[in-house]
C-alpha cells in the first residue's frame, strides 16, 4: 500500500499568475505541457458538482473508495460479455487511474484502481479527492480538469456555469476526443443531452430548465488561455519558478480595459510605432496595469520587448522636478520672473523646441509652455548632480552612459530613463514628494502604504509643482485640480511622453519605434496626451488633487521677497544704485475707480507708472497681462467689478503695486 501512495503523487499543475483579487492575468501550462491548473471544491459551481456526483458516484461520500455493488454488476457483464463493458469506478478509483495514467479496458487496470483508490482513501479526506479530479479530468486535446476546460471552451471560470456548460463538462471525461465539441459537435450534443436527461429524472434540474439548457450552443473552438499583462506576469514567473500561485498588485480588469484600448489604438499607427503605459497608485507604489507592449506576439512591433523599462530619453519631463528643486532651495518660486531668451551655458547653447523666445514670463508660465532656457538656468543654479542624486532617491535607475558626471544637457533628455523610473518620479510629486517604490508582487511591501519612504521634494516644493502642472494661474491656497500633467518630446522625434496624476493615481505613456529610431513628427503633446486621458477615463471617476501643505506662499511676483522676483537677481542688490525703482502712478493704491462697467463692458482701465528700467511686465491678480513694455503706459479691460491686484516689473527685477478697487 505504501509503493501505491507513493505512485499516487499529483503531478505538477501550471502557473497561475493572479491579479489583486485573485483573477487570472495570465495562466501558463503545467511543465508537461498540459494545461492542468490549480482547481479546488470552493472554486467550482455548487451545481455542477452535484451534476457531477449524480452522474459518476452518488455514493461518493458513504464508500471508502471503492463501491461494492457498482464494482459487482461491472464484474458480472464484464465475465458474461468476456470483455469490460460497464465501468463500476468510483470517482476515488478514477483518479487513482489519472494518476497513475492506468488503461480502462482490463480487469487487471481495474484491480489496479481498486489499490490506488484504497491508498487514496487512506491518506487523503473526500473533499481532497474530489479536487485532484477536479485539477486531472481530461477533457480533450492536453486539456486537464473544470477550470481549464471552462476556460479553454466557455472562457471564464467555473464558479458559475449555466447547466448546458455544466452538462458538457460532466460529460466530456468519459471520452474527452469522441466528444470534444470542436471536433464531433454532433457527439458531443448528444452526450451533453443525456446528462441534461439524467438530471431532470433525478431532480436536480427541473425538467423546463434542462429542456432550456440543451438549447444552449456549443462552443465551437477553444478560446485561448488568459494572457494579460504578459510581461509582469513572465517576470514574476521567472522570479519564482516554483510557484504555482503568484498574487501580483495588478487589478485585472483595468488591465483588460488598457489593453482592449491600446489594441485599438495602436492598430491605426503605422508598424513599427508601438506604445506602453503604465498606471500606479503614488500613495502605495502598487501598479495597477502594466502595458510593455499592446500585443506580445505582434513581431512587427517587437512586441516581446517590455517598454516600460526600455531606457529611453526622457524629453522635457524632467522639467518639473528641476523646477521643484529651484523652489525647494529658495532659488525661485512659481511667480519669480526668469529670462527666456538665447544664452549659452560654458560653451552648451540649447535652443527652445519653437525656436522662438518669450522674453520675460513667469517660472510658472515658463514651465507650463516647457520652454528649454530657463529650465537649463535653474537647473545650472541647482546643479545636474544633485537632480540625478533625487531621480535616484525616486526609485529610478538613470543611465549617463560614458559620463562620470551629468552636465546640463540632462535637463532636455540627455540621459536614460525608462516609463517605469518616470511614472516613480512623479508618483513621488504626486505624493507631496515622497517616493514610494513600484512594486507588482501584491504583498512584497505592505508597510509602504503607512510607513515613510524617500523624500524627494519638500511638500512645498511637491505641491507648486502639482499647481503649476494643473494649469495653475497663479499661486492660490486651494486644490489645483484634477489632473496634473507633463509632456516629453526626445530629440530627433524618437519618444513621446505623457506622465499624469490625480489625487491617486499616475498614468504614464510613452509612444514611439521598439528600435529608437526617429519618427517625423512624434510629438508628447499630440500623441501621448490623448492616450493618457483616455487612460484616465477607463480607470474610473478621477480624484482631485489635494490642497496645500502649511508654508504656501501665494503671493504675486510683486510681493515677494526681492531675491526671489526675478532668477538671476543677485541677493542683496541695491536695486536703486542703478536706477530708481518703478513706482505706479495711477491708479493710485487703495482707490477706487469708476470705469462704469455696468454700461460699458469693455472699458480699460490705464495702468502708467515712472521710474524704473524698462522692459515692463504688468501683472494683474498674479497673471501677467503686458510683457516686455518699453513704454511706461498700458491698459488693462477688467472682466468685472471688484478688487484687482496690479503689479509691474522691470529689467532689474524690481517691482511696485496697487490695490484698487474698480466698478
Amino acid at each position: 500500500m505504501a509503493a501505491a501512495e507513493e505512485r499516487l503523487r499529483e503531478p505538477d499543475t501550471g502557473t497561475l499568475v493572479v491579479d489583486r483579487e485573485g483573477a487570472i492575468l495570465r495562466a501558463f501550462a503545467a511543465p508537461d505541457g498540459r494545461w492542468r491548473l490549480e482547481a479546488g471544491v470552493e472554486a467550482v459551481d455548487p451545481r455542477y458538482l452535484a451534476m457531477l456526483l449524480a452522474w459518476e458516484d452518488k455514493r461518493f461520500f458513504a464508500h471508502g473508495g471503492i463501491d461494492g455493488r457498482a464494482v459487482l454488476r461491472a464484474l458480472w457483464q464484464s465475465a458474461r460479455h468476456g470483455r469490460v463493458v460497464a465501468g463500476g469506478s468510483t470517482l476515488t478509483m478514477q483518479v487513482a487511474r489519472l494518476l497513475e495514467r492506468l488503461p480502462t479496458g482490463s480487469l487487471a487496470a481495474k484491480w489496479d484502481q481498486a489499490v490506488g483508490a484504497a491508498a487514496l482513501e487512506r491518506g487523503r479526506t473526500k473533499e481532497d479527492i474530489l479536487g485532484l479530479y477536479l485539477r486531472l479530468a481530461p477533457y480533450g486535446g492536453n486539456l486537464e480538469g473544470v477550470r481549464a476546460a471552462s476556460l479553454a471552451w466557455f472562457g471564464k471560470e467555473p464558479r458559475r456555469l449555466t447547466a448546458g456548460e455544466a452538462a458538457l463538462l460532466v460529460a466530456l471525461p468519459q471520452a474527452p476526443e469522441r466528444v470534444r465539441p470542436d471536433l464531433y459537435p454532433g457527439a458531443a450534443k448528444r452526450a451533453r443531452d443525456r446528462v441534461l436527461a439524467r438530471m431532470a429524472e433525478l431532480g436536480i434540474l427541473a425538467p423546463e430548465e434542462a429542456r432550456r439548457a440543451a438549447a444552449e450552443p456549443l462552443p465551437a473552438g477553444r478560446r485561448a488561455m488568459p494572457r494579460l499583462a504578459a510581461h509582469a506576469a513572465e517576470r514574476a514567473r521567472q522570479a519564482h519558478p516554483e510557484a504555482r500561485r503568484i498574487a501580483l498588485t495588478l487589478d485585472a480588469a483595468l488591465q483588460a480595459r488598457v489593453e482592449t484600448y491600446a489594441r485599438a489604438r495602436v492598430a491605426a499607427m503605422d508598424k513599427p510605432l508601438s506604445l506602453a503605459v503604465l498606471v500606479s497608485d503614488h500613495a502605495t507604489g502598487e501598479v495597477l496595469a502594466a502595458l510593455g507592449s499592446p500585443d506580445l506576439l505582434d513581431a512587427g512591433r517587437q512586441g516581446h520587448v517590455d517598454l516600460t523599462r526600455a531606457p529611453r530619453s526622457p524629453g522635457s519631463t524632467l522639467k518639473p522636478l528641476i523646477y521643484g528643486l529651484a523652489f525647494e532651495r529658495g532659488v525661485a518660486h512659481p511667480e519669480s520672473l526668469v529670462d527666456d531668451r538665447p544664452t549659452g551655458f560654458a560653451g552648451y547653447a540649447p535652443q527652445n523646441f519653437d525656436h522662438a523666445f518669450e522674453g520675460v514670463i513667469t517660472a510658472r508660465r515658463a514651465l507650463q509652455l516647457s520652454r528649454n532656457l530657463p529650465a537649463i538656468a535653474l537647473l545650472q543654479a541647482v546643479g545636474p548632480s544633485r537632480l540625478v542624486q533625487r531621480l535616484r532617491r525616486a526609485g529610478a535607475a538613470p543611465e549617463l552612459g560614458d559620463r562620470s558626471l551629468p552636465g546640463l544637457a540632462i535637463g532636455l533628455g540627455g540621459l536614460g530613463l525608462s516609463l517605469r523610473d518616470l511614472v516613480a518620479l512623479y508618483g513621488a510629486i504626486a505624493d507631496g514628494g515622497v517616493a514610494r517604490p513600484l512594486r507588482e508582487e501584491a504583498g512584497a511591501a505592505p508597510a509602504l502604504a503607512q510607513g515613510a519612504g524617500a523624500r524627494v521634494l519638500s511638500p512645498q516644493a511637491a505641491w507648486y509643482v502639482t499647481s503649476i502642472l494643473a494649469g495653475g494661474s497663479a499661486t492660490v491656497k486651494a486644490s489645483p485640480g484634477t489632473i496634473a500633467h507633463k509632456t516629453g518630446t526626445s530629440f530627433g522625434y524618437r519618444d513621446a511622453w505623457s506622465l499624469g496624476y490625480d489625487g491617486r493615481h499616475v498614468v504614464g505613456v510613452w509612444i514611439g519605434r521598439p528600435d529608437g529610431a526617429p519618427v517625423p513628427g512624434l510629438v508628447g503633446q499630440d500623441a501621448a496626451v490623448p492616450v493618457m486621458r483616455d487612460v484616465f477615463s477607463r480607470i474610473g471617476p478621477e480624484t482631485r488633487l489635494p490642497g496645500p501643505p502649511p508654508g504656501i506662499l501665494a503671493v504675486p511676483n510683486g510681493a515677494l521677497p526681492p531675491p526671489l522676483r526675478m532668477f538671476g537677481q543677485p541677493a542683496g542688490m541695491a536695486l536703486a544704485e542703478t536706477a530708481p525703482r518703478p513706482e505706479i502712478v495711477f491708479p493710485p493704491n487703495a482707490t477706487r475707480i469708476d470705469l462704469g462697467l455696468a454700461e460699458n463692458a469693455g472699458a480699460e482701465l490705464a495702468l502708467k507708472l515712472r521710474n524704473g528700467t524698462p522692459p515692463f511686465t504688468w501683472y494683474v491678480d498674479g497673471a501677467p497681462v503686458e510683457r516686455g513694455r518699453y513704454d511706461r503706459q498700458a491698459a488693462y479691460r477688467p472682466a468685472e467689478p471688484g478688487f484687482l491686484d496690479i503689479s509691474v516689473v522691470d529689467a532689474k527685477g524690481a517691482a511696485a503695486s496697487a490695490r484698487v478697487f474698480v466698478d
